[in-house]
């Protein structure tokens, strides 16, 4: 699943039942309609429509609803947002689930985007509250399926503060089946206040990107402002943050859960997850771990792989599919270097058949050092430096590859530390979970705080390493009398090398948290060694072989099968289909990846047909895949899968079937110093072609450039070249033509003698298919659109069904509509709202509510109906159809 986590401050944005069953859940307004239609494969299409619903609480919520086509019930998937987003950051994943075969609802959680009320951390009574009236409603959806009554089949997923929420509300309520959080906490509280020390910098990210103290809930401003000015929580904040944690519910949690938490993250660290895992399982629930390479301090978040793994989890929890592969137990991406030619991380997996957790086959190494005196200087400045918060997404790749392979930014002042290192390791060894240690801490101040680190020390003058740029604080009290503090420290997945050394240091200061302002002496000193868990469970796997042991020597066989392979290519062509000789176009399940990607598309899953005399406009945002599905079509670009079919014949480069297909795509070339005539009879000649076959009179009298044929072509305004690539791709008079952007470079009357020359082709039994980013010209002279969106197919159609497909109808009277009538047609079944306007009503339909039945209820209640008609032009439509990502 996508989960759609580009940076740290996008992951903050981009985480048992106990309310009434009959919850009022109100539809107070509709925003638009999505529909995309399925065609190629299995998937069922998928539909979204907009709401704000009023849950009862005078709290609007935003929600977006996802549903396969067609009759059936499916089980649902709510999808929650990170901290500072919106219900938009998911909408890839509803997309895609729902494409999929699940009903999915997204929201925008209390005090982001369009939805109103505090920001309450997830509070039970708020948030998660919210959380559990959304279930009441999917439970009355004629597509959702059930357990009982009231009670849906469905799963929750997201990250961070949508990954919390989707813990708390497996606690709060049954109806839960499955969830998936990722990157999340477990205890808030722990999290913001580790070890009873200040993570004053994620802290005060926290409470930037939820828009400043005041958007949130009182208490918790309130509670902020306290500990910010104090540098040290308080026994209320700590209460107040436990109570909207997930681990305040632990033993209500009893559902499959897929726990993916990030390696590079001093937000929530592998401990929360690990903390998460123990209780859960503890439950009795089945539980799974996947540690990532990314986190919220940058790295890789696998999102294609951690998509793939969610969505096997709710088929085999939700869907009931015994043989959805979910993984195994426990996974770990590990970094095995850099990718010599693009900087990237290279990652491969590791796995276990269980969990091992934090502490699973121990090993001590033996350090040096011996008793230690350091400074905490005056206001705790200048700081160490461990990680960035929030740097990591702003700086762009450099910080998050370097994070991604356990390097980075670390500092540490001389005198404000305290070191003990190891004697080089004899062998290569990995740490994988956290290491711990004992040492006694004196302090000429009763209270101390100390931040514990182990670097991995190469040898020589090498920079030593922080891995994953982790620190654990911790808070010593009453250590005026000295005192033993075990430290536990920060979960990690870590190799070291032979003849590297072991390094732990106590720092007196760290810039992401808050150090006491008063200066103070620390003493420090080993109590024994440091024992660092190995996780012997824990396999990697085999990394491929490089790519030269098995192509090099088959290079001379391969070279000498080329021309072989080549001429039976064009023998191997699928054969004709008769059924098709008279359709112009049919593309049936059409992808094309992206260069170099495995899963990223330009075009995918693409299926719609065209017949003879339509002119189909082909409409999408920029990034859609529109040219790259015209190129395919002409035969410059081979599909990665699917076929494309002219006439019944397969397209392929060279096939002879395009010399029935004309194209004007992204301009043509002509001789300069030849007039605009000589570069056409050039260009028929060149195909080889009989002179007679070209109809050169007819494309030059559509083309309409009278006098300047005889003209040399570098004398051509842009408007007339474009005419004459148009008359170019005419010659023939070919069956299918297809433009791209034709009226590039044209004035207002030639746009409309071009909207004219289409008609007329089309006219006459041929077909033309246009590509343009002006609707009001494509409204005019299309008869189909076909709709793109990010690589897929939205919608098909002819252009009145399309504009007609609203869901907002204007409706006029005779007479003037009283506020009271409005009201009861506001009131009908299958109608979000009504308004009055000057000419009658203003009618927004709710999913399923029909023109039809609207007209039969406006009757009955004696609204003298003088007209019906969508409210909305092309361009209405097409941003409907795609979201608003034009």
């Amino acid at each position: 699943m996508d989960l759609r986590l580009p940076g740290p401050r996008a992951l903050l944005r981009g985480p048992r039942r106990w309310l009434a069953a009959g919850a009022a859940v109100a539809v107070l307004a509709g925003a638009g309609t999505w529909t995309a239609t399925a065609t190629a494969d299995a998937r069922p299409a998928a539909h979204r429509s907009d709401r704000i619903m009023d849950l009862g609480t005078g709290v609007r919520i935003d929600t977006s609803w996802f549903t396969p086509a067609g009759s059936g019930r499916h089980p649902a998937v709510l999808l929650g947002h990170g901290f500072g987003g919106t219900k938009d950051d998911v909408r890839q994943q509803a997309e895609d689930l729902a494409a999929d075969g699940y009903a999915v609802l997204t929201w925008s959680a209390r005090g982001f985007g369009r939805s109103t009320g505090r920001i309450g951390l997830n509070d039970p009574k708020g948030e998660v509250a919210d959380v559990s009236r959304l279930i009441d409603w999917l439970a009355r959806q004629p597509q959702v399926r059930l357990d009982g009554p009231g009670d849906p089949r469905v799963g929750l997923a997201g990250a961070s503060y949508g990954g919390a929420i989707s813990l708390l509300a497996a606690g709060y309520d049954h109806r839960v089946d499955a969830i998936a959080p990722a990157i999340t906490y477990w205890n808030l509280a722990d999290a913001l206040f580790p070890n009873g020390v200040f993570k004053k910098l994620w802290a005060g990210i926290f409470f930037d990107s939820g828009g400043g103290c005041a958007r949130f809930q009182p208490e918790l401003c309130a509670m902020y402002q306290r500990v910010a000015e104090s540098g040290r929580p308080d026994a209320e904040a700590t209460r107040l943050l436990q109570e909207r944690s997930p681990a305040a519910v632990a033993a209500r949690i009893k559902v499959p859960t897929l726990l993916v938490q990030g390696q590079t993250d001093s937000l929530f660290p592998l401990g929360q997850a690990d903390a998460a895992q123990r209780a859960i399982r503890a439950g009795g629930a089945p539980v799974d771990v996947d540690w990532i390479a990314g986190g919220h301090d940058g790295g890789d978040l696998e999102s294609a792989r951690v998509q793939d793994r969610v969505e096997s989890w709710f088929d085999r929890y939700l869907k009931g599919d015994e043989d959805a592969a979910t993984g195994p137990a426990f996974r770990v991406t590990r970094t095995g270097g850099v990718d010599s030619t693009d900087g990237a991380a290279l990652l491969r997996g590791a796995s276990a058949a269980a969990y091992p957790g934090l502490s699973s086959g121990e090993h001590t190494v033996a350090l040096a050092g011996g008793t230690q005196r350091f400074q905490n200087p005056a206001g705790g400045s200048p700081p160490a430096v461990s990680a960035l918060p929030g740097l990591a997404g702003a700086a762009g790749g450099s910080l998050t590859q370097l994070s991604a392979l356990g390097l980075g930014v670390s500092l540490d002042f001389p005198g404000q530390n305290a070191s003990f290192q190891s004697a080089p390791v004899d062998h290569d060894l990995r740490i994988t979970g956290s290491p711990t240690a004992t040492v006694h801490i004196t302090s000429t101040s009763d209270d101390a705080v100390l931040f514990a680190k182990v670097y991995d020390v190469g040898p020589g003058s090498a920079r030593p390493v922080l891995p994953a740029q982790l620190v654990t604080p911790v808070r010593v009290e009453g250590a005026k009398a000295g005192k033993d503090v075990r430290l536990t420290l920060p979960a990690i997945d870590h190799e070291v090398q032979k003849g590297h050394r072991l390094r732990l240091v106590l720092a007196s200061t760290d810039l992401g948290y808050a150090s006491p302002a008063a200066p103070a002496t620390y003493t420090a000193a080993l109590r024994g060694p440091l024992t660092v868990p190995t996780a012997p469970g824990v396999t990697t796997a085999a990394a491929p072989l490089p790519s030269w042991v098995w192509w090099l020597p088959a290079a001379g066989a391969a070279l000498a099968l080329a021309l072989l392979l080549t001429a039976r290519r064009r023998t191997a062509a699928p054969a004709p289909d008769p059924a098709l000789a008279g359709v112009p176009l049919q593309i049936t399940g059409l992808s094309k990846r992206y260069a170099k990607s495995a899963d990223r598309y330009a075009v995918r899953e693409l299926s719609f047909r065209v017949e003879r005399g339509q002119v189909l406009g082909l409409l999408g945002p920029n990034g859609a895949g529109k040219t790259t599905t015209l190129r395919m079509l002409m035969g410059l670009i081979r599909p990665d899968e699917g076929e494309i079919r002219v006439f019944g014949h397969a397209i392929r480069p060279g096939a002879p079937v395009l010399s029935r297909v004309g194209a004007f795509v992204e301009g043509a070339g002509f001789l300069p110093h030849l007039s605009g005539r000589e570069n056409l009879e050039l260009y028929w000649r060149a195909t080889g072609r009989p002179a007679e076959d070209a109809h050169l009179d007819e494309a030059l009298e559509i083309a309409g450039l009278g006098d300047a044929l005889a003209r040399a072509v570098r004398t051509y305004s842009q408007g007339m070249r474009q005419r004459l690539a148009i008359a170019q791709a005419m010659l023939g008079l070919p069956d299918l033509l297809i433009l791209d952007e034709p009226t590039n470079g044209l004035d207002p009357p030639q746009i409309r003698e071009m909207r004219e020359v289409m008609i007329r082709y089309a006219a006459g039994g041929r077909t033309v298919i246009v590509s343009s980013h002006l609707l009001a010209e494509v409204e005019q002279s299309c008869t189909h659109l076909v709709v793109m969106d990010r690589g897929r197919l939205v919608q098909a159609g002819p252009v009145r069904d399309i504009i007609g497909s609203g869901d907002t109808l204007l409706i006029g009277t005779a007479t003037p509509v009283d506020e009271p009538v409005a009201e009861k047609v506001a009131a009908l079944a299958g109608v979000a709202s009504a308004v009055r306007t000057d000419d009658g009503l203003l009618v927004r339909l709710e999913p399923g509510g029909t023109a039809e039945r609207l007209v039969v209820e406006l009757v009955r209640l004696d609204v003298p109906v003088a007209s019906v008609g969508p409210h909305r032009r092309l361009e209405d439509a097409f941003l409907t159809l795609i979201g608003g990502s034009a």
